[in-house]
């Protein structure tokens, strides 16, 4: 065994380890036929530095859209500039109220393991993103949260800053590709709370100038539409929450909301801790997704029950044959 893809192969045989072979083999062959890859993440998945592996995938093209909360969306940005600053807790399960309180005096905000620094992350984007909303708010230009990170990309100013091989940034493989990266309820963020303080404080005139969730839904219908035409598409989701919930529903939307000949998602997968239970959307069976005119009784399906931050670097590796 000389790869990672060898020992999957050899070894992940059986229960959840074979469910995470075969999805890994499905996604394979899916854009072998010709499928197009959207991957939704929830959680802290950007804290947990998953562009180490993402944006491989997304440079060699099996993954051509995301769906991502804001927290995500932002916290990929927040360690390209401040990895060096961040600080790891060992034993995190042991950590205190009071110890927590310790790290907040000390502007320290903590995702179970992981510290982002106040000062180093989240003021240092603040300044530069507003700069770039208020002179939008000037041209009367009005785009969604990803595409005002992909001009302060673009713009080159933050490369004096970064702490990390720009390589291990997702957002910067996206940007380069040019992907959409979707976040609803972008709101439930630091920079969704940065944006709101500054119209309320007047720094800002209109809320209008990031657009909102139910536009982003539209500029989805257009991807989703436009793709259908020529690629199948799939969909893997990494955690549960709004990010998967949001994307997945574009199907029915289009098919019995606007009549709208399309075909349903071609591939399916989700890795998620959620237990298969009643009522959870994160914890409910592909199979129910059918009932929703989202998935078709043909289309390849997958529940991974893993930690993501274990299986999905397992299934990258696989698609990458590291």
């Amino acid at each position: 065994m000389t790869t990672v893809r060898d020992f999957i192969q050899r070894h992940f045989r059986h229960f959840n380890a074979a469910v995470l072979l075969d999805a890994a083999q499905a996604w394979e062959r899916h854009l072998a036929e010709g499928g197009k890859m959207l991957v939704t993440l929830g959680g802290a998945m950007s804290t947990a530095e998953i562009g180490l592996v993402l944006a491989e995938l997304i440079r060699r093209d099996k993954v051509h859209a995301l769906s991502v909360t804001g927290a995500n969306l932002e916290e990929d940005l927040f360690n390209l500039v401040a990895h060096d600053s961040y600080e790891r807790v060992a034993n995190f399960r042991e950590v205190t109220p009071a110890d927590d309180r310790e790290l907040m005096a000390r502007g320290l905000s903590r995702v179970t393991d992981t510290c982002i620094p106040e000062d180093e992350a989240m003021r240092k984007i603040e300044g530069r993103m507003l700069a770039i909303w208020q002179d939008a708010e000037k041209r009367g230009e009005r785009m969604a949260p990803y595409e005002y990170v992909y001009k302060m990309l673009r713009s080159g100013d933050l490369a004096p800053e970064y702490d990390i091989d720009p390589k291990d940034s997702w957002l910067i493989a996206a940007c380069e590709k040019d992907l959409p990266v979707l976040s609803p309820g972008w709101e439930d963020s630091t920079l969704g709370n940065m944006f709101t303080a500054a119209v309320v404080q007047g720094r800002l005139e209109h809320f209008h100038t990031v657009k909102s969730g139910t536009e982003q839904l539209a500029m989805l219908i257009d991807f989703y539409e436009r793709t259908d035409k020529r690629h199948r598409l799939g969909f893997f989701q990494v955690g549960g929450g709004i990010s998967g919930d949001f994307a997945i529903s574009v199907v029915p939307l289009l098919q019995l909301d606007m009549k709208k000949d399309v075909r349903k998602w071609g591939y399916f997968c989700q890795i998620s801790e959620a237990k298969t239970s009643y009522g959870s959307y994160s914890g409910a069976p592909p199979s129910e997704k059918i009932t929703w005119g989202k998935l078709d009784i043909d289309t390849p399906r997958f529940m991974i029950e893993s930690d993501a931050t274990i299986a999905f670097p397992l299934i990258a590796a696989y698609l990458l044959e590291m």
